[in-house]
């Protein structure tokens, strides 16, 4: 593994820290504790703050200086800053309580790739799904756990996986609304790897940047899907990274304690922790999502 500055970024353990989401506009990041139904926000030279939310939810993209957008186990709920307030704008499985969002991401278009997946991870019961101007379409049907949903900085490309099937795949796309064309193909076989497949993002390079679940890393890989480097993480269950900054050059990874006992959580005293990893990179600012 690379030598890195890693840092923790907030000292807040969450039991599953997920989503973290850069608003450059107000140098804040989101994140969520899915698990324990919170969302998360930290202005990069500020306090921490955290809101109780009333479901799980997982991810948010950006709207406008107003206004969220947040994946939550029952849809698309537009999020007011000001008064906190969830409005139900796109119900996403909400007649299935066994299900809940998970993995999800903005495509360059204003397109949103959204990744439902069972609470109790049951084989095949998610899903992955394209948002776009109000319009809900189902891409992928049968997954497991939805992750690394990210896209290339032309938009030509999306990333994904099912992460039991360790194996991470890429899909040619339209750049001009995030819908995928053709068939799905091999990106980078994880199969014989440590950890699991957790989130993603890709740089202003193409390389992307995977947070490594039961891995304690964040692993990157070229854009022909060579592995690139390896950056150790104080926590095991990484989850997912975001670039931060006002450059776009440092990055944020989540992590979870998520399934560990007090021994566990004794011997990883930083489990669940945000940890900023102070390497440099090209990153990219998230698009703002378009209802």
């Amino acid at each position: 593994m690379d030598k890195a500055n890693v840092s923790v970024f907030s000292e807040t353990a969450c039991r599953l820290g997920e989503g973290p989401t850069y608003d450059p506009a107000s140098d804040t990041l989101y994140w969520f504790d899915i698990v324990e139904r919170k969302l998360l926000e930290r202005n990069l030279s500020g306090q921490e703050v955290v809101h109780s939310l009333p479901e799980m939810a997982s991810a948010l993209a950006v709207v406008d200086a107003n206004r969220h957008l947040v994946f939550t186990e029952t849809g698309l709920h537009v999020r007011d800053l000001r008064s906190g307030k969830l409005t139900l704008h796109t119900a996403i499985e909400a007649d299935n309580p066994e299900t809940r969002s998970n993995d999800a991401r903005v495509h360059p278009s204003g397109a949103f790739w959204l990744g439902t997946m069972s609470k109790k991870a049951k084989a095949g019961a998610g899903a992955i799904y394209w948002f776009f101007k109000g319009e809900l379409r189902r891409l992928y049907s049968d997954v497991t756990v939805p992750n690394s949903i990210c896209f290339s900085p032309d938009g030509a490309t999306a990333y994904y996986t099912g992460t039991q099937t360790g194996l991470l795949l890429r899909v040619d796309c339209d750049p001009a609304n995030g819908l995928p064309i053709g068939e799905p193909r091999i990106f980078h076989d994880h199969r014989n790897e440590t950890g699991d497949i957790d989130g993603s993002i890709v740089d202003a390079d193409g390389v992307l940047w995977n947070a490594c679940w039961n891995g304690g890393c964040v692993n990157a890989y070229a854009p022909d899907g060579r592995h690139l480097r390896t950056i150790s993480v104080p926590a095991v269950k990484t989850t997912c990274p975001a670039f931060v900054g006002g450059n776009a050059d440092r990055i944020i990874v989540t992590s979870a304690w998520e399934g560990m006992d007090q021994a566990a959580r004794d011997r990883q005293p930083h489990a669940g922790k945000t940890f900023l990893l102070d390497i440099a990179v090209k990153g990219r600012f998230e698009p703002r999502v378009l209802l």
